[in-house]
């Protein structure tokens, strides 16, 4: 009887699946055939016909949310009483929520510049050496990983056990090889930060690397020839040369980590649970919303970080279209 009853099951889920199909099949059937009927009466406005769909799905799922999340912001816990701005005042005048961009100003400052450098150095040392592809894999395997895979990794070399038992995390037991006490490093603030943006540097080091790597591959090599007969040393070659030709790259790489680390949740949630001042907006937001029962102070937190974010966008892609036009 049980396996008849799961036998149903699976059938029922592949027959919903065949219908899902099938239902996408009719729809762009349809777009297609309006569309190939409006071009043979002379449309020319055909192609907003493709657009449609992504405009309402865009209001449905982007525009529609961050209005609704906006006007939440504006109540209170309750959602009942409109307070206006008090809640975004909260954020400042709160020393919890002080410390929470405190960390987040950390996670955005210390993590794209640092993955960036090393993304670049180790780029620029395996360029064109024997084994190249191999070395490159070895630093890019992590961003395979989910950050919450990363994370139980991590959480496992930071492992803390009494000096009296054995240890199990990697860093502690190296300390207690050299003659060192073990330490609690997600717990004592605000070290335990820079701890828990070591595992986005090493998720992220790897992106960096490959971004930059194909950026310097693709320097003329006529410039690097002539910069050599000129007799220029490894450091002015750098200076002079590859850095000004992957200075795009370096940008775009720089402000992707930057949104990343705004919008990072995994490491904190899966770490520390954002306790031990660890908690960064977007964990302080969704404990607001769902554990703390103050869903507008958490829509102000969502709000200010969509407000972050935006500048970085804008210069990103200011940047890009500077580099296209040139």
């Amino acid at each position: 009887m049980h396996l008849a009853v799961t036998n149903l099951s699976d059938s029922g889920k592949l027959l919903l699946m065949v219908e899902g199909l099938l239902a996408f099949a009719v729809v762009i059937a349809l777009i297609l055939g309006i569309a190939t009927l409006v071009e043979r009466r002379g449309g020319r406005r055909v192609a907003w016909l493709f657009v449609l769909p992504t405009l309402f799905l865009l209001l449905v799922g982007l525009i529609y949310p961050t209005l609704k999340t906006i006007q939440r912001s504006l109540y209170d816990a309750g959602g009942q009483q409109f307070i206006g701005v008090d809640n975004y005042l909260s954020i400042f005048a709160s020393s919890e929520q002080l410390v929470v961009l405190r960390n987040t100003f950390l996670w955005v400052v210390v993590t794209p510049f640092v993955a960036t450098a090393v993304g670049l150095v180790y780029a620029i040392l395996v360029d064109g050496a024997r084994g190249e592809a191999f070395a490159k894999s070895l630093i890019f395997l992590p961003m395979a990983i989910s950050f919450v895979g990363a994370s139980i990794i991590w959480k496992f070399v930071y492992e803390y056990r009494q000096a009296s038992a054995p240890q199990i995390g990697l860093l502690n037991q190296v300390l207690v090889w050299f003659g060192q006490e073990p330490q609690q490093f997600l717990i004592k603030s605000p070290m335990n930060t820079f701890f828990l943006i070591v595992v986005m540097i090493w998720i992220q080091a790897g992106f960096a690397m490959t971004i930059l790597s194909a950026s310097i591959k693709a320097i003329p090599s006529e410039i690097t020839e002539a910069a050599r007969l000129d007799g220029v040393s490894a450091m002015q070659m750098f200076r002079f040369v590859t850095l000004p030709s992957i200075r795009p790259s370096v940008v775009v790489v720089l402000t992707t980590i930057a949104i990343g680390c705004l919008k990072v949740f995994d490491i904190i949630r899966t770490m520390t649970g954002g306790s031990f001042d660890t908690s960064v907006v977007a964990n302080e937001f969704y404990s607001q919303s769902f554990s703390a029962g103050n869903p507008g102070l958490g829509a102000a937190l969502a709000v200010l970080l969509f407000v972050l974010v935006i500048p970085i966008v804008i210069y990103n892609i200011r940047q890009m279209r500077a580099s296209e036009g040139q």
